[in-house]
């Protein structure tokens, strides 16, 4: 755990607004456990926990103590009424691993959100495993606005060769105005 609230400061200090930390234990109760001890850190963490029967049986008791919650590891929009249902604060499909598995994942993850959606819920989908930037915006279009992307991914939001051209032109041009 200290290592944990040492992340958990650094994070807060570089100006996140909630960090997200996932309890182990194959139980319940130790599920239980260590998601106290994970929330007790800060009052930005939520709590991670998996889409099994100890994960949510495991959130029902956290749920009760007032801690926020990311029910994890979600593939279905089953999975995601589930999740609503023990009353998380995020549900996190993995987008990429669907889409290995075979599965049409973009359209789970739409059929979550539109379920999410009429159903009324403040649930939100945090989607994982985001492979590109396209997806992003397919998802985003959808309405989901809640993402966790690679460093990679990342760089793919700023690599548009024209944006890079205009910067570039801009720069010349306010040059041979006698920009400095």
């Amino acid at each position: 755990m200290k290592v944990l609230k040492v992340l958990a400061q650094q994070a807060f200090s570089l100006g996140a607004q909630e960090l997200q930390l996932q309890a182990w234990g194959g139980t319940a109760g130790r599920l239980y456990s260590v998601g106290l001890d994970l929330a007790a850190l800060d009052t930005r963490i939520v709590v991670k926990l998996p889409i099994t029967d100890a994960g949510v049986e495991a959130a029902g008791l956290l749920r009760s103590q007032g801690v926020r919650l990311t029910l994890t590891g979600v593939y279905t929009a089953h999975q995601a009424f589930t999740a609503m249902a023990a009353k998380a604060d995020y549900a996190a499909p993995y987008l990429g691993r669907m889409n290995d598995a075979g599965k049409n994942g973009r359209g789970e993850i739409v059929s979550m959100q539109q379920m999410i959606d009429a159903m009324g819920s403040s649930m939100r989908l945090l989607v994982a495993s985001v492979r590109s930037p396209e997806d992003i915006v397919a998802l985003a279009s959808r309405g989901c606005d809640t993402f966790t992307i690679s460093p990679q991914c990342a760089d793919q939001l700023f690599g548009e060769p024209m944006t890079w051209q205009a910067a570039q032109q801009f720069e010349r041009d306010a040059a041979s105005l006698g920009a400095s």
